[in-house]
Parts: C-alpha cells; structure tokens; sequence
C-alpha cells in the first residue's frame, strides 16, 4: 500500500478479518510524516469551519487495542481543531448510576450538537469487546448489542450524522514493547494499569470479539476502518487521510464570502482603503490552501 496513494477505502472491513493475516505495517519518513500530518490538520480545519453554522456534525468512534496509539489520534486533533466545536469524549467504565440504565443511554448525551466534531476515545463497542471477554455483560446481552448497535447507528446516520469507525491494531509483539516503555518513562508511566495486563492476558479471546465486531457491524452505512499501527507515523497519516475523506465528503471547502454589512461596517469601524477591501473580498490565498492540503496525505 504505497504511502502517496492512501484512501480511506483501503481501509474498510467489507468482511470478517483475521487479525493475524495483518501483517503488512507500513513505514513512514519522518520529515513526510510531519509534512503529510500538517497538510492534513489544515483540511481538518477548513472542514471543521465549513461544519459552523449548519446542520453538519460528525462522530469518530477510536477503537483500538491498549498502547495502540488512539491517544496521539486524539491530541493531534486537539492541536488541529477549535475546541469551541471539537470535542473529546473519553470513555470509561459506567458508574453506578449508568449500570442501572440501557448500556447505550450514556452515549445520547454525548452526541454533538449542529456544527460539532465529537471524538470517543473508546465507545458503545465496549459492550461486545471488554464487557464480552470480561464477563461484564451475558452472552444474552452482547449478543443482542450487534443489532442494537448497527440500529443506533443507523438512526445517527439516518439523522444526520457522519459516523467514521476506526480501528487501530497492533501486534502483540509490539504491544509488549510500548508497555515496557511506559514503564520505564515517568511521563507515560500514569498510563499503565492492572486491567493493561489482564487484557493482554485475555490476547486471544479480545482477537475473536474484535474479529466478530467487525464481521456483525461494519456495515455499508457505517464500515469499520482496521488500521495496521506497529508505526506510528503510519498510523495517524492514515487516520487522517480517513477523516479527511470521510468528514470532508461532499463538504464545499471554499471560504464563504464575507457578510456585505459587515464588510460595510468593518470599512467604517477600521478606516479600510480601497485595496484592503478588495483584499478582503478575495479568497483566492485560501483556496489555494485548501486544494494543496486535500491532495496531500
């Protein structure tokens, strides 16, 4: 998969995967990295922009094994996009109140509002991977959650909503490796947890949940994205180039043109010249911006 022609189909889960036939974890140059990523964050933002003011929202659904690299998603989109329209909703265990209450209900009010980009580090999915393989739900109850899932999704969808699923996977090889690095890091130490090692523990039957999640709800409307992510690098350019597509399918990137009234009053307010009228008029530096950043990554 060469890097320079990455697209979010090459992504999709049309099937169920085998996780051990992933084998295939591209490189990336740093220096690219870095360029591709900035060209990436730029769109992001132009997309974002054309988001305010509309009927336009969108949720990114961050799955992935422990390590496998969601938090650096998450805070390279944090450095990209306002966080006045942007929003991280980190999921965690329920508390007692939620565990009362249908598994899906916590997640209704956290959808984003018209003009909103919400982020879930982690998700509904926890019902048929974690509280699968941990015992947390019955087999009645995850069972039941595939049909329930692909139903609210739908509805999201159906409503409005852009939905992009994306699942990050690393080997166990590599995972083990990022532990120990933590481990030895007082930065990222806090990171690690006793449930990090019990789900290592688990490696086998978290593959199987993950190989039947995908098979039951990567659906036309709403496909799963499985990401190889032993490189890091390779991991966000490709996130990115999914979330650009996806996000910014169909969306006009051009700048609006400014308001008349507000032009007229701007001239009045700022003593403007001639020139920086016209200046202001013309949109032309931004599109330019935004065609260079939707072909690159």
């Amino acid at each position: 998969m060469p890097n320079e022609t990455l697209r979010a189909k090459d992504f999709v889960v049309a099937r169920r995967p085998r996780l051990a036939d992933l084998v295939d974890h591209p490189r990336v140059d740093f220096a690219d990295y870095e360029r591709r990523l900035a060209l990436a964050q730029g769109v992001l933002q132009l997309i974002q922009q054309a988001y305010l003011g509309t009927a336009e929202r969108a949720i990114i659904v961050l799955e992935g094994w422990d390590t496998a690299g969601k938090g650096g998603v998450v805070r390279r989109l944090g450095w990209a996009l306002d966080p006045r329209s942007f929003r991280v909703s980190p999921i965690a265990s329920p508390d007692e109140h939620e565990r009362a209450q249908h598994y899906l209900q916590r997640f209704w009010r956290r959808l984003p509002e018209n003009g909103q980009i919400v982020a879930f580090d982690r998700s509904w999915y926890g019902r048929v991977l974690v509280e699968r393989v941990e015992g947390f739900a019955n087999e009645t109850e995850w069972r039941r959650a595939y049909r329930e899932i692909n139903e609210f999704e739908r509805m999201l969808i159906d409503s409005g909503v852009r939905l992009v699923k994306i699942f990050l996977h690393i080997t166990a090889d590599e995972q083990l490796k990022r532990f120990r690095s933590r481990l030895t890091d007082p930065v990222k130490r806090w990171k690690l947890s006793y449930e990090d090692f019990r789900n290592r523990a688990r490696w086998a039957d978290y593959v199987t949940a993950i190989e039947d999640m995908m098979e039951k709800t990567s659906t036309k409307l709403a496909p799963w994205h499985l990401v190889p992510a032993n490189n890091k690098s390779f991991g966000r350019i490709a996130v990115f180039r999914i979330l650009k597509e996806r996000l910014g399918d169909g969306v006009s990137l051009e700048p609006r043109p400014i308001d008349p009234d507000l032009l007229k009053e701007a001239k009045r307010a700022l003593g403007l010249t001639a020139a920086e009228v016209a200046q202001a008029l013309e949109p032309a530096a931004h599109q330019g911006r935004a065609k260079r950043g939707g072909g690159g990554g």
